[in-house]
């Protein structure tokens, strides 16, 4: 079953649960999905989808922040519940360990040796590590390990 197949069932499935909460996280990631497959005219693979998961819990880290400035707990809850939802359609994370080999497979790869050619390495892990890591602390390790 595809990732898409598997969020409209789990729609159906919190629908029957009268889960208003899960349901609308659900109904946020479906129109997503479909807006990108309308704007682009293009059926969406896993990947896609996953890049769209990515971006609506990057989206929803912002927010948390906002509200928590804010004094606004309530609001902050409701999308820490949001990311929970959002995360249990993304892929098995990787581990520190993991992601510090691919660094170094990966640098060993692109031959780059200074921070100025550190996109030829995160070119590379990029569609390796897309929703198994968090990006920006890859490209921190990387960072580090051409500063050497």
């Amino acid at each position: 079953m595809s990732l898409k197949q598997q969020i409209s069932e789990d729609m159906k499935t919190a629908m029957r649960a009268r889960d208003a909460a899960r349901l609308g996280t659900i109904r946020l990631l479906l129109a997503a999905m479909k807006q990108r497959e309308v704007d682009e005219r293009i059926e969406l693979s896993d990947t896609d989808v996953i890049a769209i998961i990515e971006k609506m819990i990057k989206q929803r880290r912002d927010s948390i922040s906002q509200f928590e400035a804010a004094n606004r707990q309530e609001l902050a809850d409701a999308e820490k519940f949001e990311i929970s939802v959002l995360q249990t359609y993304m892929p098995q994370a990787m581990s520190d360990e993991e992601v510090a080999a691919a660094v170094e497979e990966a640098v060993a790869a692109s031959g780059a040796k200074s921070p100025q050619e550190m996109g030829k390495v995160i070119a590379l892990l990029k569609p390796k590590l897309a929703g198994r890591a968090d990006m920006g602390k890859v490209s921190a390790q990387v960072k580090t390990r051409l500063s050497r």
